[in-house]
This record gives structure tokens, C-alpha cells and sequence, in this order.
């Protein structure tokens, strides 16, 4: 199902544009447009603030015309060591190594693993699937498998689920459960809501309890399932209307002033 580019009547900026158009982000579209290299309507616009209207407007960049890709919602095992942006100034690898067999060039990742942490996460050209899979008002549920440096226990569990401060911040999962123990490691699993900067591995911090592993292993109701590490695979059109489905109820539920689930 594809996604409608702009309503009727509906004008964005002009780093906007690019971005709902799938062309590049907005920081990139603002670099393009200050160098001079964006026309509108065959003219030379260098002004961010510029407003259009996607029904209607003729966009280029470098004199080729842009228009709004087909839409692209992909699904990465995320290896541990590669850092999730597309271009690293250390020159270490990224997660973008991963999708050089894909054919469309301006999807980005959906939020953010940090460069020692593993699992799903998810590329699209829909900036407003994204934005509404990361904003924190519908609550989409983030599923970690973590393997901790010490055996657990329902005080260690009942702590993480209530709540940690750490560098003034309060931190806390929405659920936390043990999935196994070892002879002097266990393995959690621990769902957020918010998913903040490294949220596990400073809860665990506060709590000095060292993480080993860390795993993402869903959002929401999508799972990462046995993807190999580093395959890429297409979201199937029913897994993408479930996520939607999700965002949509969340949604209604904030509008109506109900908790949620």
C-alpha cells in the first residue's frame, strides 16, 4: 500500500520535502539546499525556511528530478560492532555494510543500536512510519534478550521494573523477566517503552551489574525471529499494516485520554 506524499492543500519546508519524498534526511536536504544544488520549479532555492507544496511543486537536485520512491520497509539482524549510522568519521564499519545489495539508497534506520548491542532493526524511505514507530506517546514496545555478569533474582527483577536512577535520570522497563540462569550468568528479558540512550546498559549500571549481551529481539508485535546475523530481509506488507495498526490504537487511546495496556 503506498503512502499518500503530501494532502491536498498541505505545504512542508523544503528540507521537509526531500525528506517525506525518501530523497535524504533533513539535515542532508539543509546542507544541499545552503550549497545551491536544489531548484524549485527550475529555480535556485538556498533559503531551509522555504515552504512548498509537494502536489504540486517540480523538485531537482543537481538537475535531476526527484520524486517519491516506493516505499521500503527492511529488517536488519544487527551484528554486534557495527555503529548504526551511514557514514562513521573513525571510518568503523555501520550498519549501512550490511544493505549495499539494496536498491534503494535513502532508507535510515528506524531509532538506533548502539555499536556493542545486537538484533532487529529497521530501515524505511516513510519518515512518518518512522516518526510514528519512535514517538514516545504511543508506547511501541522494544523486546531485549540480556545476558547480565551475575545470576538474578526477583529483587534484581522487581528493582529494573520499578526503576533506576542514574546521572539523575530515572530510568525504568515496563517489564523484566529471567529466561534462564547459568552456573554465574543469567539472561533477561527486559521491554521498554521509551527507549532511551543506552537505557539497559544504565540501569544495570546503577545497579552494578555488568551486561554481557544485549539483544533486540522485537518491536511491538514484530519479531526478529531466525534471521541470520546481518541478513536483510523486506517487512511483509501484513507485518507492516500490524505496526501501523499498533501506532494507530496507541494513538486513539492518547486522544481519548485512556491509559495504555
Amino acid at each position: 500500500m503506498s503512502r499518500p506524499i503530501a494532502e491536498e492543500g498541505k505545504r512542508v519546508t523544503l528540507p521537509r520535502a526531500l525528506s517525506k519524498l525518501g530523497f535524504c534526511s533533513r539535515t542532508q536536504a539543509e546542507l544541499l539546499i545552503a550549497d545551491g544544488r536544489v531548484r524549485v520549479d527550475g529555480q535556485v532555492v538556498q533559503d531551509a525556511t522555504h515552504w512548498v507544496d509537494l502536489d504540486k511543486v517540480r523538485l531537482s537536485v543537481d538537475g535531476a528530478p526527484v520524486e517519491a520512491e516506493a516505499p521500503l520497509y527492511l529488517m536488519l539482524n544487527k551484528p554486534r560492532g557495527l555503529v548504526t549510522t551511514r557514514h562513521d568519521p573513525q571510518g568503523r564499519a555501520t550498519v549501512f555494510d550490511c544493505l549495499k545489495d539494496v536498491a534503494a539508497t535513502h532508507v535510515s534506520p528506524v531509532g538506533r543500536l548502539d555499536k556493542a548491542s545486537e538484533g532487529l532493526l529497521l530501515f524505511t524511505n516513510d519518515t512518518e512510519f518512522a516518526q510514528a514507530l519512535l514517538d514516545p506517546e504511543t508506547h511501541v514496545p522494544k523486546t531485549y534478550h540480556v545476558q547480565i555478569d551475575r545470576l538474578a533474582d526477583a529483587d534484581l527483577v522487581k528493582t529494573l521494573a520499578a526503576g533506576v536512577l542514574h546521572e539523575g535520570e530515572r530510568l525504568s522497563a515496563r517489564s523484566v523477566t529471567i529466561l534462564r540462569q547459568g552456573e554465574k550468568h543469567a539472561w533477561l528479558e527486559v521491554v521498554l517503552e521509551e527507549g532511551r540512550n543506552r537505557q539497559i546498559r544504565r540501569m544495570l549500571e546503577a545497579l552494578d551489574v555488568g551486561c554481557l549481551r544485549l539483544v533486540r529481539v522485537a518491536i511491538g508485535p514484530l519479531r526478529l525471529g531466525d534471521l541470520e546475523k546481518g541478513a536483510v530481509r523486506p517487512l511483509s506488507g501484513a507485518e507492516r499494516d500490524t505496526l501501523r495498526r499498533l501506532v494507530d490504537e496507541a494513538r486513539r487511546r492518547e486522544a481519548r485520554g485512556l491509559s495504555r495496556p
